[in-house]
């Protein structure tokens, strides 16, 4: 899609946009305790802020194009990577986010801090900063860059410039407050804007009768046979849970909303907000694709299904809607790594290692300056990705993290569930253990091909077990004692905190499972 595609109301439509976000912004940052942390948003955040925070996050403009290439070539078979997830932020709701809450940390490197010492809390703290700068930040803002310089016709460098000014403008203004209000204004215009997509998609078409008649019985399949070498349903099945604990339970940007929620109740509703929300992930991302299948099955770039449906079906005005959408995405994504990537510099490494006294207002001086920092590396990193040519940057990538996940998962599972792992054990899964994975991953990507090596997401899987054997043999040997955090019950934590789940958030994580299995019993 090139300028020309933008008309005079779509400006208008754009510029309205970015000038309500600014509204938002500035009304949230004014409600912000001035004196209070611009990291954990004063534990103000409601249900309604956390689902559409980690939901906002979680989409980026990457991900609507891909979805809707994935359908566009598969159907809804890539859906498990969003409705499989369910499982997985359920054990954030009721495994791992009481613990966080209960230690009062603000960072996921001090909790394994408590757990397994300052040691470990250094190497995840440098571990945490360099995947956001490089996976939320740099590769985020090139994907945004691509479409950013379609639009406007400017450089990838200005184009990230503009993106990170305006998350950036909200993260040093407001904080986390300021990022959690504005994603629940983008997210709502993100589900209206697919939705219309979608309707107005079905409506060419013929309606839903007619769709099922216009594409492959396959389509409407979620698990597909162990000789399909895309989505083979044992490595999704084995391999998902690897990299699902380590993005849904252990990874600072997503989480933090759930360390801000103003008491555990609203945490659990919150992430059982963005359980339901992932529903919506294969009708608004997904569906498209696969309606664009039957409306231009001769379609020569399945990249270009999604931007094909706004171009032929959207109406001057819409197509305006459409990319303030897409910028709706970056800002969210981008705005919520930038927090978390200022959160764990300041929290974990400045305060801890450098000012341990610091005021509040001078641990909120060096998170904007961190910000700005951080800031300008991604740039630099998102123009050194646009020089590299004749890569798919974006699916190997996506490959990557199932290479990148497994030493994280091994030391946060038994972390909590295993109360002899030691120290030793964990900081050389986090270093050797690394260094393997990412070792095994370039071989994989870069080195000879072979049909004996198995999919990604099951060598994920093994990767995963070889390292929980590591720990577990380090960790017999070991003569260091290991430190356990103190359980729930027993911390002087806020009483809300100690006491059970609420029915409410039970009954309504019941019904969502009840859900997912329907669905799934459904599409197979």
């Amino acid at each position: 899609m090139t300028t020309h595609y933008m008309q005079g109301l779509d400006w208008l439509i754009l510029a309205a946009y970015f000038a309500i976000l600014l509204i938002i912004g500035i009304w949230a940052s004014m409600k912000r305790d001035k004196q209070g942390s611009l990291f954990l948003a004063e534990h103000s955040l409601r249900w309604h802020h956390i689902g559409f925070s980690m939901w906002g996050t979680n989409v980026g403009p990457s991900m609507l194009i891909a979805s809707a290439s994935a359908g566009f070539t598969s159907g809804i078979v890539s859906g498990n990577y969003a409705w499989y997830a369910f499982v997985f932020i359920a054990m954030l709701a009721f495994v791992f986010g009481p613990r966080y809450l209960g230690a009062k940390v603000s960072t996921l490197p001090e909790f394994m801090g408590k757990r397994y010492g300052q040691s470990t809390r250094n190497i995840l703290a440098w571990y945490t900063i360099v995947t956001i700068i490089i996976s939320w930040l740099a590769l985020t803002l090139f994907a945004g860059g691509i479409l950013i310089r379609q639009v406007f016709a400017i450089p990838m460098w200005l184009s990230a410039l503009i993106l990170l000014l305006i998350s950036a403008f909200f993260t040093m203004l407001g904080g986390l407050k300021a990022v959690a209000y504005t994603n629940v204004y983008q997210m709502l215009l993100l589900i209206v804007v697919s939705a219309a997509l979608t309707i107005v998609g079905l409506s060419h078409v013929g309606g839903v009768s007619a769709l099922v008649s216009k594409v492959p019985t396959d389509y409407w399949v979620l698990f597909k046979p162990n000789s399909d070498e895309a989505f083979p349903w044992l490595p999704i099945v084995l391999g998902y849970p690897v990299m699902g604990v380590w993005f849904w339970c252990t990874d600072q940007s997503m989480v933090q909303p759930v360390l801000a929620a103003r008491d555990l109740r609203e945490g659990q509703l919150g992430t059982n907000f963005t359980g339901w929300l992932k529903i919506l992930d294969v009708p608004l991302y997904i569906l498209p694709g696969v309606i664009c299948f039957a409306l231009y099955p001769t379609l020569n770039n399945p990249d270009e299904a999604y931007l094909t449906m706004v171009e032929n079906l959207f109406p001057v005005g819409m197509v305006g809607l459409v990319f303030a959408v897409l910028t709706a995405c970056l800002v969210s994504t981008i705005g919520s790594a930038l927090n978390a990537l200022s959160t764990v510099f300041t929290m974990d490494i400045y305060v801890k290692k450098f000012e341990p006294g610091a005021s509040q207002q001078r641990i909120n001086h060096v998170g904007r300056i961190v910000t700005v920092v951080g800031a300008a590396i991604a740039i630099v990193l998102t123009v050194a990705i646009d020089s590299i040519k004749g890569l798919n940057l974006f699916n190997v990538f996506q490959s990557v993290l199932g290479f990148i996940a497994p030493p994280m998962t091994a030391v946060f599972l038994f972390g909590v569930f295993w109360p002899s792992a030691t120290t030793r054990a964990a900081n050389l899964t986090l270093t050797a253990g690394t260094a393997f994975c990412l070792t095994i991953g370039i071989l994989y990507l870069w080195g000879p091909k072979s049909d004996l090596w198995p999919h990604f997401m099951m060598l994920s899987f093994l990767l995963f077990v070889a390292l929980a054997a590591m720990m577990v043999l380090v960790s017999l040997t070991s003569k260091q004692a290991p430190k356990v955090l103190k359980d729930l019950k027993d911390s002087k934590d806020p009483q809300d905190l100690k006491k059970a789940p609420s029915m409410l958030a039970i009954c309504l994580w019941l019904a969502l499972a009840v859900v997912m299995i329907g669905l799934y019993i459904f599409f197979n």
